[in-house]
């Protein structure tokens, strides 16, 4: 059993590094998924289609290049024409299948990387590190839970007050995205089977629902205005939020988008920017850059719009990444995109300025690859898959890799999941 971590990885780049670019024009301050192939599970494991520049033939890459997590950096835009999309010829992209790099330093998962030691948590899906080193995380039962750093915990924010759910099988929550605001006084708590954002006083310990939409909520992000920017995954009701979502990661369907909310909006007032996704997921947003950068999961890439705060639009689309299966996000100081991916239970990074991508973290056993195999197989042959989400995929991991937890100084300090407990990365020993 090994786990990589915490040594960064380039990943290997031929010289004509392949570069995808789409546009979409905008339609009244909304503007459609940037065009993809990916209409399925089972097409989207095939491999996206990249145009050749010399004669624009599709280029399929294989289904093991894409398992591999070959992520295929890409930062071209071109004007929009007027009677719609257009993708933006690339070179002809080298697939590398560049190995897990057995040389560089490893740690087993000793137990004292596991936090909290008495692995009482309930799908921490997400976390921020607050300025006193305690630790905010999603919790299913109780919406967030307040973590010391000797792992003693208590549930956080009164939750249920604001109107947070989750008294299973009739009422099932789901507790997921948790970002600070800017300022870093207040929280934002989305919950991705009912559709509720909440907005977090971490001095005062309370919350309020600030919105409540129609479908299940994935992420928010606040910005410096006082706008909101969510994403919605599917279109999956809070009466059956949990099982609607699942059926849409199992179809694949273009139900995901993102949304505006404007500073002091009243109910129903979110403004769609974004539609025809596949699975919208982790937001991140660069107010100084002008850029809004997404995961569109089962679409398998990485997106980044331009983004004008004060209108609340998103415009320019283009794939950064593409060939991934992403989920979290998070931006660091120094310009590094910061990407979960859950089926490798990995973080990459991806340098936004040279786009070199590095592996910053991985769990992989024996298990795990022939898991992750058998789920590539299926995905190929257009046959159910979702069974082999087990521990099999992810074990010793506590549960799916969903994201990580950066310090003020863009140190990876936690890993996120969907099981009972995260990751301490500080805890790591060598062998």
């Amino acid at each position: 059993m090994r786990v990589r971590m915490m040594t960064p990885v380039p990943f290997e780049e031929g010289p004509n590094k392949p570069r995808v670019g789409v546009s979409a024009h905008a339609e009244t301050g909304r503007c459609r998924g940037t065009p993809s192939s990916h209409h399925s599970l089972a097409r989207f494991i095939r491999g996206p289609a990249i145009l050749d520049r010399g004669n624009t033939r599709p280029i399929r890459m294989s289904l093991l290049a894409l398992i591999s997590g070959i992520a295929l950096a890409a930062c071209t835009t071109s004007a929009p024409p007027d009677d719609g999309p257009v993708a933006v010829p690339a070179p002809a992209p080298e697939v590398a299948q560049p190995a897990a790099p057995r040389s560089s330093t490893y740690a087993s998962l000793a137990p004292g990387m596991i936090f909290p030691a008495d692995r009482s948590l309930h799908r921490p899906e997400d976390g921020v590190l607050l300025a006193d080193g305690r630790l905010l995380v999603s919790d299913q039962v109780h919406g967030l839970v307040l973590l010391a750093e000797d792992g003693t915990s208590r549930p956080f924010g009164n939750l249920a007050a604001a109107g947070y759910q989750h008294a299973p099988p009739e009422i099932v929550g789901g507790a997921n995205g948790l970002t600070l605001e800017p300022g870093g006084t207040h929280a934002l708590l989305t919950d991705v089977y009912r559709g509720g954002i909440y907005r977090i006083d971490i001095a005062a310990g309370s919350s309020a629902l600030v919105y409540q939409h129609t479908y299940g909520v994935n992420m928010a992000r606040g910005d410096r205005a006082g706008g909101l920017w969510f994403s919605q995954s599917a279109r999956n009701s809070p009466a059956k939020g949990e099982e609607e979502l699942w059926g849409s990661v199992a179809t694949g369907a273009a139900e995901g988008a993102v949304w505006y909310l404007a500073p002091g909006a009243t109910a129903g007032a979110a403004k769609l920017v974004v539609d025809g996704l596949v699975f919208a997921n982790g937001l991140a947003l660069d107010e100084a850059g002008g850029y809004l950068y997404l995961a569109e999961t089962v679409g398998g890439r990485v997106l980044r719009y331009s983004m004008d705060v004060g209108a609340g639009t998103l415009s320019e689309p283009a794939v950064l990444l593409e060939g991934v299966v992403p989920d979290n996000l998070e931006l660091d100081a120094s310009g590094r995109l910061w990407i979960a991916l859950p089926l490798r239970s990995e973080i990459i990074t991806l340098d936004l300025a040279s786009g070199v991508q590095t592996s910053m973290f991985r769990v992989t056993t024996d298990e795990t690859e022939a898991t992750l195999a058998a789920i590539g197989s299926r995905m190929s042959d257009g046959a159910p898959w979702l069974d082999l989400m087990t521990p099999a995929l992810w074990s010793p991991a506590p549960g799916a890799v969903t994201g990580m937890v950066l310090s003020a100084d863009g140190t990876l300090r936690y890993v996120t999941s969907l099981g009972d407990a995260l990751i301490r990365i500080e805890s790591a020993g060598e062998d």
